[in-house]
């Protein structure tokens, strides 16, 4: 694998890994930590996609990217 795929592949891990905490019960979808975890891994995934030209998952990484920052921003607004 070279480095883009790495960049792409924790990413994606770390949407999976917030994902995977959501269904398990130990995060909600409230808690900085499942917020901070979207927010980096579809951040990082979209950084790799502008590195592969491929828009459809720009988009779609920008877009959760862009959620969990208003996310974020309705946390620090509550808390």
């Amino acid at each position: 694998m070279i480095l883009l795929d790495w960049i792409g592949f924790i990413g994606v891990f770390l949407i999976l890994l917030a994902y995977f905490l959501n269904v398990t019960g130990r995060l909600k979808n409230t808690d900085l930590p499942f917020i901070l975890l979207n927010l980096i891994g579809a951040g990082i995934a979209c950084l790799a996609s502008v590195l592969l030209k491929y828009i459809p998952f720009i988009l779609l990484e920008g877009a959760w990217t862009l959620i969990s920052i208003n996310m974020l921003f309705k946390y620090f607004k509550n808390n």
